[in-house]
């Protein structure tokens, strides 16, 4: 059974999540640690000889250490490049965060020291008419590790999305501050300062902008030990 398990959100979409998903799977994996993640659910998937692929899974299941295959790494795989809730609802599919959960439930039985579950989006993004992805967390009841995309408005998004998380009631394990483009956002060091000392929680790493990132050489700039050490 998954010894560790948290679910990876983000400030909003398009912040890096997957590439700081990944990067921690690289960082646990140079720690000595066996990694599982999953993707429940992932729209702009294109179809393949095998069916359709998401480019983001293919990704997490190349970064962990312990092999799955792909529809258990994604099981929810959604052509439409929208909104899932909105995709799912074009191909005539109900998402629910109990099925949801199955899937994930499904994945903790296995043997790992570390299991990441790669959100969609942000905390509050639709599953949907009553469900938002944050009700797939608290089915889980596991803790969230956050991702900030450092730009203008980071600090409001960052520490909305830490009230909500912790008013869902669970815990806020750690966050990651990504550099979302080449330019250095302006007052950066000022915005990491006030985010460390009002978000409660550790960063685990402050991610550097690469034209074609790569989680094995990111992984440097992350400290897994909150997360696998806890």
């Amino acid at each position: 059974m998954a010894k560790k398990t948290y679910f990876v959100t983000g400030t909003n979409t398009d912040v890096g999540k997957t590439v700081v998903t990944a990067a921690l799977l690289e960082a646990a994996k140079l720690a000595g640690k066996c990694t599982l993640a999953m993707k429940p659910v992932a729209s702009g998937c294109v179809q393949t000889p095998d069916g359709l692929r998401n480019s983001d899974a293919l990704i997490l299941q190349n970064a962990m250490t312990e092999q799955l295959p792909y529809d258990v790494v994604n099981p929810v795989a959604l052509e439409p490049a929208i909104a899932p809730h909105v995709a799912a609802s074009q191909a005539g599919r109900n998402l629910s965060a109990d099925r949801l959960a199955g899937f994930c439930r499904g994945i903790q039985l296995r043997p790992a020291d570390l299991l990441l579950i790669e959100g969609a989006g942000g905390w509050r993004v639709p599953l949907n008419d009553r469900e938002t992805y944050s009700a797939l967390a608290q089915r889980l009841n596991i803790p969230v590790i956050l991702v900030v995309s450092l730009e203008l408005g980071c600090i409001n998004h960052a520490l909305l999305s830490a009230e909500a998380i912790r008013r869902d009631g669970l815990v806020l394990a750690g966050w990651v501050a990504n550099r979302p483009r080449e330019a250095v956002m302006s007052c950066e060091t000022d915005t990491l300062a006030y985010l460390q000392q009002h978000l409660g929680c550790p960063c685990l790493g402050v991610m550097p902008w690469l034209s074609e990132p790569r989680p094995q050489a990111l992984a440097k700039f992350l400290n897994v030990t909150p997360l696998i050490e806890n």
